[in-house]
């Protein structure tokens, strides 16, 4: 019976990301911990449902030609190590998973907080883009891949919202499908290493997951077509809210 309710949750966030194009982990872990999930478990097997389901988006970006792979290993080079020193920090500085639950759980409030504003002021972030050299851009890229890299492992949420955000502000002259592109083909390595780094610690349930892989992969599909024809704006917004609450929880209470 459990194994049917997570099949059902996965193809409703599915849904959800089709239609939106919000980030599944945004959605996806508050869910699994709202069903009990301890949040360690609920992030690393979250992150492994994230590489898998956003893979098949790289591969349509790559054969539209839609991603910059320069952009891509700037980013990576900053978050694949700063994902694998914070497993290891977890590892090392911390006696098991209860020890560092809250700090698990603040920075999932953080970065739900985080990602909601981003969404809500998307616009005005590509307003107030700076114009940087080649060697600045690619500077600040590195140092937002650490970020991401730390805080994405830390709570599987930011690497599709904050991402974007951060290719708006750096490459404000890149079209908004090579920014997708772009972001998507960063947030499968650095989602898979957070993961893999979580099934080291212990922190993937695979039956979970495969129950959330069976439901989502085909609600993504339909929530896709169905999202062409609906007020995707207004629905964005409603969900950035709903966000911007759940981070407000998970951070203060």
């Amino acid at each position: 019976m459990d194994a049917l309710l997570y099949i059902v949750a996965g193809a409703g966030v599915g849904f959800a990301v089709g239609l939106t194009g919000i980030g599944g982990g945004s959605l996806m872990t508050p869910l699994l911990l709202l069903f009990g999930f301890p949040a360690p478990v609920a992030i690393g097997t979250d992150l492994m449902y994230a590489s898998i389901t956003k893979a098949g988006g790289v591969l349509a970006h790559h054969r539209q030609k839609s991603i910059s792979w320069t952009v891509v290993k700037r980013m990576a080079a900053g978050s694949l190590p700063a994902a694998g020193l914070t497993i290891v920090v977890l590892d090392q500085f911390f006696t098991g998973s209860d020890s560092y639950t809250h700090v698990l759980t603040v920075s999932l409030g953080f970065m739900l907080i985080l990602s909601s504003i981003v969404l809500l002021s998307r616009k005005q972030l590509l307003r107030h883009a700076p114009v940087l050299s080649d060697r600045g851009a690619t500077f600040f890229t590195v140092i937002m891949g650490i970020l991401l890299g730390v805080f994405v492992t830390l709570s599987s949420v930011g690497a599709g919202a904050l991402g974007t955000a951060i290719l708006i502000l750096l490459y404000p002259v890149m079209s908004a499908t090579r920014i997708v592109g772009t972001d998507l083909a960063h947030a499968v390595p650095l989602t898979l290493a957070g993961g893999l780094g979580h099934l080291y610690l212990g922190n993937v349930d695979f039956q979970l997951l495969g129950a959330l892989l069976i439901g989502s992969l085909p609600a993504i599909y339909l929530g896709t077509r169905v999202g062409h024809k609906l007020p995707d704006v207004f629905l964005q917004r409603v969900l950035s809210l709903l966000l911007l609450g759940l981070g407000i929880k998970y951070t203060l209470f």
